[in-house]
Order: structure tokens, then C-alpha cells, then sequence
């Protein structure tokens, strides 16, 4: 089994309108279905462009984020329509929410057949819990889809290899990996630590980050932000463990073509077998 993916290095740059965040979300959906990719990945926390817009006051004055759950509708109603013309996979970066009041950094995927699934982000960093006291979520979701089964893991959530053990465990070969960082140490602590949860578990993971800036919104005036294919370190697979990935920085989409075999096979027959060779006896099973 095969899986083409695409991930979008989302530029961030100053809205006025929800019509141009359409516009600029369908172009890299549109681009992505001209390679006939079969899944297509935002990054975490893109819509809040839509912060940018402004009260349209002409004060320049960006949108709060309690403000940003009110686009929500028109967010999941674009998407929906993307999937199902494009015939495509698409995990929709992540958008917040509100719940009993509470915020929530959600990612959403977008089936073709118009189910609509997500996943909340589980570990909330000090920065989004101060500034903008966003709610933890509770329960990791695996995904089945007619390419196989997949979990997405946000940003921080990467970093905790419990986690991805449990993806794992309940049969995720595919970790998509939506993400946010401002400086490149956030970025290589997501990068590195996608590295070791591929080793550790014999999956692929994919990953994305925001580009650009928007300099009206607080806390998202720097991003920087790469693209990347990631697999296990074995010999079918690229000595570095990277597939492909994106120029840093850059407004652009990068895609390649996964294989489940090759997973399944080093799993019993690779170089090391890390998921088989776990010490259960040493240390706990998070499955």
C-alpha cells in the first residue's frame, strides 16, 4: 500500500478578508491535487491569518484570539468542499475552538466522503496555557482511511514519545505532524524529536510548519518553518531519514510517495527492529 502526501509551508501575511484566506488555502489544495496527492497537510495554528483582518475600523488592530473560534463554520465548510472536489485527505493545519468556554487547538481531518474527524492537541505549551489560556485535550484519536490508518500528533504533542507509542500500538503507520514555531529552537526540537519517534516506532512522519509573519497579531510575528518526509533509518529508506523536504522559510509545498511495505518490512526484517524489541518487562507498555 501507497500513500502520496503533500505538506503546505503556509505563508503567513497580513488578510482582509476570509475570501482571501479561501483563496490562498485553495490554491495550495489545488496545487497538491494536480500532483494527485492522497493526503495534503496545513500547519498547526494557520488560521489564525484570520486574526489579521482586523475590526475594520482602520486601526489596524488585530482580532483577539477569543475572537477566532467565530470563524469556525466557514473554516470547516471549505475544507469539507476542498476534500470532497479534490478527492483528497485533508488534515487543515489546526483552527481553535471553543467548547464550555474553554479554547482548544484542534486539527481536523477532512475525508473526501465528507466525514470530519479531529484531534486535539494533548500538551498545551507555557506560552499558548499564559497567553492565550488554551484547554488541554484529553483522548489521542486514530484515524482509518482507505490508504491506511493514521494519528496527528500537534507541535508539542510530537515531543512526548508516550504518545506516539500509543498511535502506534493502536496500528498508526503515519504520524502527521502539524506545527508552529517561532525561532529555530522550537523548530529543531519538533524536527529532532519526529526524527527519534520514526526510529522508535518504525512509522513515517510528516510534518509542517508556518512561514511568513503577521506582524498585528501577538505571538505570531515570527515563524520559521520547514516541511519535511521523515522515515525510519533503515536501508530502504534515505541514510539522513528525510524523504524530501522544503526550502526553509519559503511559501512553497513539498510531496512524496509513502510506502507501507517497506514499513512492515523492517519491522521484521530491518537493521534493528525497535517496536518488537521492546523491553515491556524493563519499563511500561504504553499500548
Amino acid at each position: 500500500m501507497k500513500m502520496r502526501v503533500s505538506a503546505v509551508q503556509y505563508h503567513l501575511h497580513t488578510i482582509r478578508s476570509f475570501e482571501e484566506f479561501a483563496q490562498q488555502v485553495t490554491h495550495y489544495v489545488k496545487s497538491a491535487a494536480e500532483f494527485e496527492s492522497d493526503f495534503i497537510l496545513f500547519p498547526e495554528l494557520f488560521t489564525t491569518q484570520l486574526m489579521s483582518i482586523g475590526r475594520g475600523d482602520g486601526g489596524g488592530e488585530a482580532l483577539s484570539i477569543e475572537e477566532l473560534p467565530s470563524f469556525t463554520l466557514r473554516y470547516i465548510q471549505l475544507f469539507t468542499s476542498l476534500a470532497a472536489e479534490t478527492k483528497t485527505h485533508i488534515i487543515g493545519g489546526t483552527h481553535i475552538i471553543e467548547e464550555n468556554g474553554r479554547l482548544y487547538n484542534t486539527a481536523f481531518l477532512f475525508y473526501p466522503d465528507g466525514r470530519i474527524a479531529e484531534q486535539r492537541k494533548l500538551h498545551i505549551t507555557p506560552t499558548e496555557v499564559k497567553e492565550w489560556s488554551m484547554a488541554a485535550g484529553d483522548k489521542l484519536q486514530v484515524f482509518d482511511t482507505d490508504k491506511g490508518r493514521i494519528a496527528i500528533l500537534i507541535c508539542y504533542d510530537i515531543e512526548f514519545p508516550e504518545i506516539v507509542r500509543m498511535a502506534r500500538a493502536r496500528g498508526a503507520d503515519v504520524i502527521f505532524c502539524p506545527s508552529c514555531t517561532d525561532d529555530r529552537h522550537g523548530f529543531h526540537r519538533v524536527r529532532y524529536t519526529c526524527h527519534a519517534r520514526t526510529i522508535e516506532n518504525q512509522v513515517y512522519v510528516v510534518t509542517t510548519g508556518t512561514v511568513g509573519s503577521l506582524p498585528t497579531v501577538d505571538f505570531m510575528r515570527g515563524n520559521y518553518g520547514q516541511a519535511a518526509i521523515i522515515t525510519p533509518n533503515d536501508v530502504p529508506f534515505p541514510p539522513g531519514g528525510i524523504m524530501t523536504a522544503g526550502e526553509i522559510n519559503d511559501d512553497m509545498i513539498i510531496t512524496g510517495d509513502l510506502d507501507l511495505t517497506l514499513l512492515h518490512q523492517v519491522r521484521e526484517k530491518g537493521s534493528v527492529t525497535t517496536w518488537r524489541d521492546r523491553r515491556v518487562d524493563l519499563y511500561t507498555d504504553w499500548s
